[in-house]
């Protein structure tokens, strides 16, 4: 299960957000460390290509269930400057961190003064840099230790030289205040394998995949275009290769509060199709290259999340363990082209339905029939 961590520092709207998202109740308070420990929530993804399905197979009033795909998201304890020291909550913020597969770094970029801000003023990008800073130096240390094993282990073994040479670089890199996540994006070195292979070893916090959340107020939606405040965060992500999601917590929170027709009619009078939780979720998707894929028929219409470019045996090894042992083959044909059949028998007769073997790397969108023998 996709799981996104809720960071930032204290009132900018973390536990806003995460209440909105998941229906929890989170304290939302306003002083630091409202959140003391983490708090998580499994969401559902919501999908229209479900309920699509779900209608071809239909019979009558009886519809099959729909399972979507679901995202966990972790609301962390807020940070102050120290946190890689073990001030305020640092040990459980960083233990926390360690433990998601990408951050939701929320940043205020609104006013307000009822709400007090643990800095005293509105600032996101500065925000930014005092949690980006308390990961750095986090991973640092970390990265420090792993070069000592690795200079001992080169000066026995001459074959670790080029290892070393790129684990020195990185070492650099972050010495000058970068994220592991930016070497890995731009340098040649970033993409060698005994890299990667390092940093699976020893993960640093830096390098995982960021997205930016832009807390504004209502009147700033839907994109925060003249907001000064998401327009720097929009430069720093640029230039970070992460993604910004622009969305105003306190609306969210009104929204969970309704019923999915007046949310829909709330949305669109601010201009959005989607809720901060989709328009999240799927950004969550993309930074961490991930597909959905379908299986459908008159039980049930369900929904799985993969890697991009995972192969067939082992998306249905998704489904069941007994399925990626005995793959024989898959059918496969992509949603929109089985809604446009209206069910899997007129798909074959229009030669719409593929074949596919072991080597089959599972697209966005397909939905697969799976041949097995155990």
């Amino acid at each position: 299960m996709l799981a996104v961590g809720i960071v930032g520092l204290p009132n900018v709207g973390k536990s806003t957000l995460f209440n909105a998202l998941t229906r929890a109740q989170a304290l939302a308070a306003n002083y630091p460390f409202a959140t003391i420990d983490k708090n998580v929530g499994v969401v559902s993804l919501e999908d229209e290509r479900l309920y699509a399905l779900q209608e071809v197979f239909a019979k009558g009033d009886r519809k099959p269930p729909v399972v979507p795909t679901h995202v966990e998201f972790v609301d962390i304890a807020g940070l102050v400057k120290g946190a890689h020291k073990g001030e305020g909550l640092g040990n459980q913020f960083l233990a926390h961190i360690r433990e998601v597969a990408a951050i939701a770094h929320v940043l205020r970029c609104f006013p307000d003064p009822d709400v007090v801000h643990v800095m005293g003023r509105v600032d996101p990008l500065e925000d930014a840099e005092v949690v980006e800073t308390e990961l750095l130096l986090a991973d640092l240390a970390t990265w420090e230790r792993r070069l000592e094993r690795l200079r001992k282990e080169a000066r026995a073994n001459r074959d670790l030289a080029p290892t070393l040479e790129v684990a020195e670089a990185l070492y650099t890199h972050l010495q000058g205040g970068k994220p592991a996540r930016t070497f890995l994006l731009n340098g040649e070195q970033g993409e060698d394998a005994e890299l990667r292979r390092l940093l699976k070893e020893t993960p640093l916090l830096t390098a995982k995949p960021v997205i930016y959340v832009a807390n504004v107020g209502e009147e700033d939606l839907p994109e925060g275009e003249g907001n000064p405040h998401v327009q720097a965060v929009r430069e720093r992500a640029k230039a970070e290769g992460a993604e910004v999601v622009v969305v105003s917590a306190r609306l969210e929170a009104e929204l969970a509060e309704l019923s999915p027709e007046e949310a829909r009619e709330l949305l669109a009078a601010y201009g959005l199709r989607e809720s901060g939780l989709q328009r999240l979720a799927q950004a969550g998707y993309r930074v961490l290259g991930l597909i959905t894929f379908f299986t459908a028929g008159e039980k049930e219409v369900r929904a799985w999340t993969v890697r991009r470019g995972t192969k067939a045996p082992e998306a249905a090894g998704e489904i069941h363990s007994d399925m990626e042992k005995g793959f024989i083959r898959a059918e496969v044909i992509p949603w929109d082209k089985l809604v446009e059949a209206s069910g899997w028998a007129r798909a074959k007769e229009r030669g719409w339905v593929r074949l596919e073997g072991k080597e089959y790397q599972v697209q966005d969108g397909d939905v697969l029939y799976v041949l097995f023998n155990v």
